[in-house]
């Protein structure tokens, strides 16, 4: 007879699984729950207990909160099959944290498979007859495992809400700080691609063109790029097409990561035991802005998410509809939809959309004249825009000022910074000077040489304060004016409507009804069209006659 484990038991013929875990929780709890004690451990008490060691099955990195872990289902396998008749582990917390599914192990799954299983530091050995503590002892391994989970996440929340980023990998055209890894800086290897997706969105391109676009060129993909930078990554587990596509496109161009906001805690898990996860609603998301450097600046990105939302109508004349997804029904709301028109020579017609796909019984028809809607919208427009010489001066250099500061805002706050750190350190050098002239360290004569030295320096610096911080003059902007101008005049004598141009400065149209008066020319049809521009609440009204 020999003491075999806890009981007193006649030597037979085990093949043990010896199972190690060592979840990232726990890496912090010392050298007793590393793989490499457990290893010993186990490997200790089989040579002692003279059990055949079958395999080692080592989860290293996976909570015990489930048993979906690649080596613990290897070990069910290899039970399975009655390869293994006796699991060893370190304590039952090895086994998992989960006291409902824990005990099902050992209460039921390894006594029906005729699986001995032991958990060395617990004093457990399922060939004992006291064993009654287990039960106990894995609730307590889940309550641990439950404070763990909210001291993280707790931790996670205070992250989020002060705008750290927690992400397991940073956006596209992002990278972590190698400073702060909870800081996004831009990654410049890919951040011009994310600047091109916002320019073309803003220009109307669909999401789908310029998917198709980029895998024309032979742009990685996100997720090809990430696996490239992360060889342990095999790119095929996480994307079977490896491209770019309409959907990654959308997604880039609704977040507002690019404008320099972060977003956290879109989902939440529904238990600390569960993979399973809810999305919560924007109002319960971590939104910080101002936390990293933007990529794109905040109307390209409105602009951008906008028009990748609008639906193109094309006829089969190749005629497209500039007013698709701003004119809408005075009435219903529902956007305008293109429709015949019997008027020779006419483009089309515009009609309620509610109209047009259920008849009268869901709203009337507003029909507009297309042309007529074009003319109204041009006129109002270079009415809207247009500037005196005066105005155009004084709008270029504030332009030029603002481009200034954008372009050495970088630059000139490190200066300012620097320079200010070192006028502190004057003042705090000749404070000290005259303490150590007081207690006799210092002669009279030398603390004056250097004070006089400091100050000279000091009135430096407050020099070079005064010029980093001076404003650019109308001098100074000339040139920059010259390329401005030109391109203001763009938007402010528009001699015809771009799509561009619509989106830019008009938030929509509303269309009236329109109805049938007579005069004295014959029966006219009389219509109000309301444009609301972006910059003014106020509504542009016209009414005209047909």
């Amino acid at each position: 007879m020999k003491q075999v484990g806890f009981t007193t038991q006649k030597v037979c013929a085990y093949q043990a699984a010896l199972y190690l875990r060592l979840s990232k929780d726990d890496e912090g709890s010392g050298e007793s729950a590393s793989i490499v004690t457990q290893r010993k451990m186990l490997r200790e008490y089989a040579r002692e207990n003279q059990i055949t060691v079958y395999d080692e099955y080592v989860d290293d990195g996976y909570s015990g909160t489930n048993f979906d872990r690649p080596e613990f289902q290897r070990m069910i396998e290899d039970i399975e099959q009655k390869r293994v008749n006796m699991v060893i582990t370190k304590d039952l917390s090895r086994l998992g944290r989960d006291y409902i599914l824990t005990g099902q192990y050992t209460e039921i799954y390894f006594p029906s498979k005729k699986v001995r299983y032991v958990a060395i530091n617990d004093g457990y050995d399922s060939d004992s007859p006291y064993t009654d503590i287990a039960p106990f002892k894995n609730i307590i391994n889940e309550m641990y495992a439950r404070d763990i989970s909210k001291k993280i996440r707790s931790a996670f929340q205070t992250k989020m809400r002060e705008g750290e980023f927690i992400g397991a990998f940073a956006p596209y055209g992002y990278q972590r700080d190698p400073q702060n890894k909870n800081h996004l800086i831009v990654d410049p290897a890919v951040a011009a691609n994310v600047v091109e997706i916002f320019e073309k969105a803003a220009n109307g391109v669909l999401p789908i063109d310029i998917a198709r676009d980029f895998n024309a060129r032979g742009i990685p993909s996100p997720i090809v790029y990430r696996c490239s930078k992360h060889p342990d990554m095999n790119v095929s587990v996480f994307s079977q097409r490896q491209e770019w596509t309409s959907a990654g496109i959308a997604k880039i161009l609704h977040n507002v990561v690019y404008i320099g906001t972060t977003a956290q805690g879109k989902t939440a898990k529904v238990s600390f035991k569960s993979k399973l996860s809810v999305r919560n609603s924007p109002e319960a998301w971590y939104t910080v802005e101002g936390t990293h450097e933007p990529l794109i600046s905040r109307e390209i990105f409105e602009l951008a998410e906008k028009r990748s939302h609008q639906r193109r109508c094309a006829s089969t004349r190749g005629f497209q509809n500039l007013f698709s997804g701003i004119a809408k029904c005075a009435d219903c709301g529902r956007n305008m939809s293109t429709v015949g028109t019997r008027k020779k020579g006419a483009t089309a017609n515009l009609a309620c959309g509610g109209y047009k796909l259920y008849g009268s019984h869901a709203c009337n028809n507003h029909f507009i004249d297309y042309d007529t809607l074009y003319r109204i919208v041009l006129s109002s427009v270079q009415e809207v825009v247009h500037l005196s010489r005066e105005e155009e001066d004084e709008l270029l250099l504030e332009a030029c000022r603002m481009q200034k500061k954008k372009e050495n805002a970088e630059a000139e706050k490190k200066k300012i910074k620097s320079l200010q750190k070192r006028e502190r350190e004057l003042d705090s050098l000749i404070e000290k000077l005259y303490e150590d002239q007081i207690a006799g360290i210092l002669s009279e004569e030398r603390m004056r040489k250097f004070i006089q030295k400091y100050e000279e320096e000091s009135r430096q610096i407050k020099a070079m304060l005064a010029e980093a911080q001076e404003p650019i003059t109308p001098n100074q902007a000339t040139s920059s004016m010259v390329q401005l101008r030109k391109i203001l005049h763009e938007l402010t004598e528009p001699q015809e409507l771009t799509a561009d141009l619509l989106f830019r400065l008009i938030d929509r149209i509303e269309i009236g009804q329109g109805v049938y008066e007579k005069t004295e020319q014959g029966k006219e049809k009389i219509q109000t069209v309301q444009i609301y521009f972006r910059f003014s609440g106020t509504p542009m009204q016209k009414t005209y006659q047909m």
